[in-house]
């Protein structure tokens, strides 16, 4: 996977691209402002974008503001963006372009390498992958638009929206592979999406429409 980094502490930098080499990433472009990610992003056309949010010269969400250019100038663009906090308004910012592709990860993440990965790997191949702190923002905003899941399903729906497999899923829940499958069909049919050949297709729908109904940005 071809990706290009943008963070403004060279160390966190030059970590995050030893970590991704080692995992057989290919690390095309490694910036450290919003500018120069922009014109990385659109000359290397990446995998994948991991952007931290808060970069020169304010240090505020210059980040953020460029990788949503590169969204705007690029629409296919995969972003996995980093914060030291949990800012819900940021998920907003993202989110309005589109739950597919799309990650939002609190820094602490990174070092549960494996999750880390995983997330890198799912937002690549068009997926979801959100701080559980942040989806259970969102979910806490505003609760009615998911009111057709039960409690089991919205448990199943975050830890979805987090970008995990069935089978993580079903290890964090301690029950079978079968009964997420269960749920997760269930959920399919109470979020109105018919039946599709391309699972991953429908699963990334579902993300998008439980996130949308859940929060409603300046609320």
């Amino acid at each position: 996977m071809r990706i290009v980094l943008a963070d403004d502490s060279v160390l966190l930098r030059e970590g995050l691209q030893l970590l991704l080499v080692e995992a057989g990433h290919d690390v095309v472009g490694a910036v450290g402002d919003g500018p120069s990610l922009v014109e990385a992003a659109l000359a290397e056309r990446p995998d994948l974008l991991v952007v931290d949010v808060r970069m020169p010269p304010t240090h505020t969400d210059e980040g953020l503001r460029a990788a949503l250019e590169v969204r705007r100038r690029w629409p296919e663009a995969r972003l996995l963006v980093l914060s030291q906090y949990v800012e819900v308004s940021y998920a907003d910012d993202l989110l309005a372009t589109g739950a597919a592709g799309i990650g939002y990860l609190l820094k602490d993440r990174v070092t549960h390498v494996d999750e880390f990965l995983g997330a890198v790997e799912a937002v690549a191949a068009g997926g979801s992958a959100l701080d559980p702190l942040v989806v259970r923002q969102l979910m806490t905003r505003r609760a009615d638009p998911i009111a057709r899941l039960t409690p089991r399903e919205r448990e199943v729906m975050s830890l979805m929206a987090e970008g995990r497999s069935n089978s993580s899923i079903a290890e964090a829940m301690f029950i079978s592979l079968g009964a997420v499958e269960k749920h997760t069909q269930r959920i399919f049919a109470k979020l109105d999406l018919p039946p599709d050949d391309d699972a991953a297709h429908r699963r990334v729908l579902a993300v998008v429409r439980f996130l949308s109904r859940a929060y409603t940005p300046g609320v």
